[in-house]
């Protein structure tokens, strides 16, 4: 397997980077189409294709490690509760999206106080789905039920009618790509009171479907390349990201942009997490 960015950088051993890749290529519960299994490998494969320089600067330069597939939720939490009592930061790549409620048990298991911002085409606040309360369309609804976690939707254009009553009945943030279409992304993005500190959870379908057609679900009218870095400006620079996770491609044989795009997107949040550990 082929680690993160190993084009441009040397294979440090897991204590001198802070950085650390997880790779889970878990689909079980999709609904429409696959491949969401082969998205971790494709990630890091595009990766090689990457510039050190970001633009701005060398977010490798903190030390990025990739470790092994984990094959389970269980596998999942097990890493990132190891990654953050090391004090460094998870970046985990599914696979479909349930692989996020591994990593968001950890940190709840480890005593974090955070909030989760969710990225996504879909807001999976859905209770149960075709039968499992794991699916990948349940993921942000065991958040909030099961582990109490303050949540903020950006790019959602497709729920059910469950799932929008659910919404306003338990006040939960939400900036949809109709508002974003009508106004654009707004400075202050995330609402006075949501926590501090920041678990980004980027669903590739929150993109438009012309940008990532690579997915279970493409849908139209979704974010820009520049909606979806300008959130996340906005967001690293007023919290502090604790770890991040970007799920759901399912790569296209032949068609390299939406890999090394999902590959890009990884890198330019490590970019700005970088850079605000070394305003600290």
């Amino acid at each position: 397997m082929k680690a993160f960015l190993e084009s441009e950088i040397p294979d440090l051993p897991p204590h001198a980077c802070f950085f650390h890749v997880i790779p889970a290529p878990l689909e079980e519960t999709v609904s429409y189409g696959g491949g969401t299994a082969k998205g971790p490998a494709a990630i890091l494969e595009a990766s090689y294709q990457l510039e050190a320089f970001d633009g701005a600067s060398c977010p490798c330069e903190l030390g990025i490690h990739t470790h092994e597939n984990c094959r389970s939720l269980e596998a999942v939490e097990d890493n990132v509760s190891q990654i953050w009592e090391a004090g460094k930061f998870p970046v985990l790549l599914g696979g479909e999206h349930t692989v996020t409620l591994g990593a968001l048990r950890a940190l709840k298991a480890a005593g974090v106080d955070f909030g989760v911002v969710q990225f996504d085409a879909h807001a999976d606040l859905r209770d149960q789905y075709e039968g499992s309360t794991l699916s990948h369309a349940c993921v942000m609804r065991r958040a909030v039920d099961d582990l109490d976690l303050p949540l903020f939707q950006i790019g959602v254009r497709s729920l059910s009618l469950e799932e929008h009553q659910l919404r306003e009945n338990r006040e939960i943030g939400h900036l949809d790509a109709s508002e974003i279409a009508r106004n654009g992304m707004p400075e202050s993005l995330l609402p006075d009171g949501f926590p501090a500190n920041i678990y980004i959870t980027f669903d590739v379908d929150g993109l438009d479907s012309s940008l990532m057609p690579a997915t279970g679900t493409p849908e139209p009218g979704g974010l820009s390349w520049r909606d979806a870095v300008c959130a996340l400006e906005a967001i690293t620079a007023t919290r502090n990201v604790i770890a991040a996770d970007f799920v759901e491609l399912a790569p296209i044989a032949g068609l390299h942009a939406p890999d090394y795009t999902v590959a890009k997107l990884a890198y330019t949040c490590m970019g700005l997490v970088s850079r605000r550990q070394g305003a600290k």
